[in-house]
């Protein structure tokens, strides 16, 4: 009755991997290394090429290591490709994101338990995967039309969870002990679009500050079309409830670009509303995506984007070369970037990334930040996601008041 769980990826694949660690943990199964398991979750992405291959590599080496693993694939990858999953050796059940509801239902048989053997109720407290904080997925699918994105062909159309469900799952974790919870979705900010009673992310993120508790909430990546007035509104009414973090994926500063990869905004757009987030949380952390290399990219639009960036208030930035997606529309296009510019350009870009980060760093230097003790209490996560340093004597999961030290030499990373 031992498992493993491996997952790749995005937070939502994360929010799926603990709701079902935390099912086969209460039904009294085991969490062990991949080379000790009797059967491994594989939870796959398929964003890029180098995600299909991270996860074949995966199931590949767990063969290897643990010849008798049962191997239970799921995700995008298992779910756009499930012919390549399939011919890969150890692999004894494929679960695509359309059936993840029923993973746990696939797994317990495996482990020789049915869903009575084991204790059931609240989820296992903080450490569950080496995680402190609780990532709670409120929504899945999209059904934007991105040119370059394979995700709406393999988590389907935007779902999401009713207000009562999300806040019920809300409760159960905190009454487990769990102080910060990031709310994720595939497309967060189309929440509550297709409920029978349609609600929106504003109405989600009132009920989130209106629950009682000292707890604080991460939101996950937003869409820049969707972080309005009215969500800003809500997030800097109320700092205890709401960490001082936005993730606002960009993917290119050129218009041109944009329109090919029918992102539904301008870099002016998306330039005031970075801005105005600034004005309106002078202290948070706000990251973004890029994507280097889409195909037509010219010298002069790669040296746009670099521009944008290095005078942004963007505080951490994740570096996407492009990938082509087969069934996408950009797939088709022509102009495709030789990899070794790709390379080149998306080097340059993570050289921005650190000098933002040090100078967000710089600037929160000597600050008193509210924080939570991560892994074995001698890290702490601030509110605008710095990692500090804490002298030893402290457990994991509590809060606690920092404060920032500067940057080392050679500091890359604000969260």
């Amino acid at each position: 009755m031992k498992y493993a769980v491996v997952t790749f990826g995005c937070r939502v694949n994360q929010a799926d991997s603990l709701g079902v660690e935390a099912a086969l943990s209460a039904a009294g199964a085991t969490a062990v290394p991949s080379d000790q398991a009797d059967v491994v979750l594989v939870n796959t992405c398929s964003v890029t090429a180098s995600a299909d291959q991270g996860a074949r590599q995966t199931i590949r080496r767990i063969h290897r290591e643990n010849p008798g693993a049962r191997i239970v694939v799921t995700g995008c990858f298992a779910s756009r490709a499930p012919g390549d999953v399939a011919a890969l050796a150890g692999v004894t059940a494929i679960v695509p994101n359309t059936a993840k509801a029923s993973l746990t239902a696939t797994l317990l048989p495996l482990l020789d338990i049915t869903p009575a053997d084991g204790p059931c109720g609240r989820p296992p407290g903080p450490g569950l995967m080496g995680r402190t904080a609780w990532t709670l997925r409120a929504q899945t699918g999209c059904d934007e039309p991105c040119s370059y994105c394979i995700i709406p062909k393999t988590r389907g159309t935007s779902r999401s969870r009713t207000l009562d469900d999300v806040l019920g799952e809300l409760r159960r974790v905190l009454e487990a002990g769990y102080r910060e919870v990031a709310l994720t979705g595939v497309h967060l900010g189309a929440w509550g679009r297709d409920l029978e009673a349609p609600r929106t992310l504003v109405a989600l993120l009132a009920a989130l500050a209106a629950e009682p508790g000292a707890f604080r909430v991460r939101v996950s990546s937003l869409e820049p079309m969707d972080c309005t007035a009215e969500v800003l509104d809500v997030i800097a009414a109320h700092p205890e409830r709401f960490a001082a973090h936005l993730h606002l994926p960009l993917q290119h500063a050129a218009n041109d670009l944009l329109a090919a990869m029918r992102r539904p905004y301008t870099i002016e757009r998306y330039a005031a509303l970075v801005d105005s987030v600034r004005r309106r949380l002078p202290d948070a952390a706000i990251g973004s995506d890029l994507i280097v290399g889409f195909p037509g990219e010219t010298d002069a639009q790669a040296e746009t984007l670099a521009a944008y960036l290095e005078t942004s208030p963007l505080t951490h930035l994740h570096v996407f070369p492009y990938s082509d997606r087969p069934g996408t529309e950009a797939d088709a296009l022509p102009g495709k970037v030789h990899g070794a510019v790709v390379k080149a350009r998306a080097q340059r870009l993570r050289e921005v990334s650190r000098r933002l980060a040090t100078g967000f760093r710089a600037s929160q230097t000597g600050r008193v930040r509210p924080a939570l003790t991560i892994d074995d209490g001698r890290t702490a996560v601030t509110d605008n996601y710095l990692r500090v340093p804490v002298p030893p004597g402290r457990a994991r999961n509590e809060w606690i008041d920092v404060v920032v030290p500067p940057p080392p030499d050679g500091d890359s990373a604000a969260g």
